[in-house]
């Protein structure tokens, strides 16, 4: 009977670590802002599924935010976990 005690030990934490790291589907929301030339479109949005630990998704998101320049056209990016 003194194995019990250590069994409901590992249960119990194999419980606990299955739900700190769930992997859950998160959405990335995406303002891109176009400047440079007339007739270019306001704002567009964009969102795309990503499917990874919450830490991780937010990471690989705003990794996607930035500042670019292509022959004249100024686009910002800014991207957040919605």
């Amino acid at each position: 009977m003194k194995f019990r005690p250590f069994l409901l030990l590992v249960l119990v934490l194999a419980v606990i670590g299955s739900f700190s790291s769930c992997v859950k589907n998160y959405t990335c929301h995406c303002d891109i802002i176009y400047s440079g030339y007339p007739g270019l479109p306001d704002t567009v949005t964009k969102e795309y599924s990503i499917s990874d630990v919450k830490s991780s998704a937010k990471n690989t998101c705003s990794n996607n935010s930035g500042t670019f320049d292509n022959n004249g056209v100024h686009t910002v990016e800014n991207c957040y976990l919605y």
